[in-house]
């Protein structure tokens, strides 16, 4: 259908990044890299050292398959997503007392959806390790939608892609000015600055709230649990509509 066609969309739109954001994996993503690089290549092998900080599971293959010695080809890319989503999905099945759902993420969702405010997915994961991930934890009811690692290596890329399956999903328009990306490290920051949608830093992540405000986010939040700014950002970007909520006052 033609843009032209969409309806006219006043509205929020919500971008959220999942590692550090929504949930801890309690380490289940980097173990299930270092074992699928393993079953590939050979227990002996030297996993290098991995920053997976913001950064996108393409990024990562393409870093990972010459250090194997391996091309970066589209068959050895997918055998290594293959592998790596077996494994994860098995590291999952282990109980991990560091892996959760973060402070104030399920009542700021909750009141989202049943305020109506259209939410979708900002993530360098997989697409299919994402809802793996969110699936794990109950959270892939709230989303229907997003833009995901292995659609382009470089973050930044990401946001046009996630606007597009909004309008794609909903069949309206979605301003990026009336957006917000929530993430919690800098290359949100960027990713969300790039589509000109405001901006949400959580230091629930792999970076203090110092660290995270030095990149002038709309906001930097210490958790998801400082709601009631989120949902005031939110109401200012729709039009002033007020939102009924029972966590604002949970805010800092």
């Amino acid at each position: 259908m033609s843009p032209a066609l969409f309806e006219e969309m006043d509205e929020c739109l919500l971008l959220f990044d999942i590692d550090g954001t929504l949930i801890d994996a309690g380490g289940a993503g980097v173990g299930a890299i270092r074992l699928a690089v393993q079953d590939l290549y050979g227990d002996e092998i030297a996993v290098p050292e991995l920053d997976v900080r913001g950064t996108t599971d393409a990024a990562l293959a393409q870093k990972l398959l010459p250090a194997m010695g391996a091309e970066v080809s589209p068959r050895n890319i997918a055998q290594l997503y293959e592998a790596y989503l077996i494994r994860l999905r098995e590291q999952f099945q282990k109980v991990s007392p560091e892996a959760g759902i973060l402070p104030g993420v399920h009542e700021l969702l909750n009141t989202l959806k049943k305020e109506g405010v259209v939410m979708g997915l900002l993530t360098g994961n997989l697409e299919a390790g994402a809802w793996i991930k969110l699936e794990r934890f109950g959270l892939d009811q709230y989303f229907s939608f997003g833009a995901f690692g292995d659609e382009h290596p470089e973050r930044d890329k990401l946001g046009p892609e996630a606007l597009a399956e909004a309008e794609r999903v909903h069949q309206r328009r979605f301003n990026p000015m009336a957006s917000v990306v929530i993430g919690d490290t800098p290359r949100d920051i960027s990713c969300g600055r790039v589509i000109g949608a405001s901006t949400v830093a959580v230091a629930t992540g792999a970076y203090a709230l110092e660290e995270l405000s030095e990149h002038n986010p709309t906001l930097a939040l210490r958790s998801l649990e400082e709601s009631g700014v989120i949902l005031d950002l939110v109401s200012k970007l729709s039009g002033g509509r007020a939102l009924d909520s029972g966590v604002r006052g949970r805010s800092a």
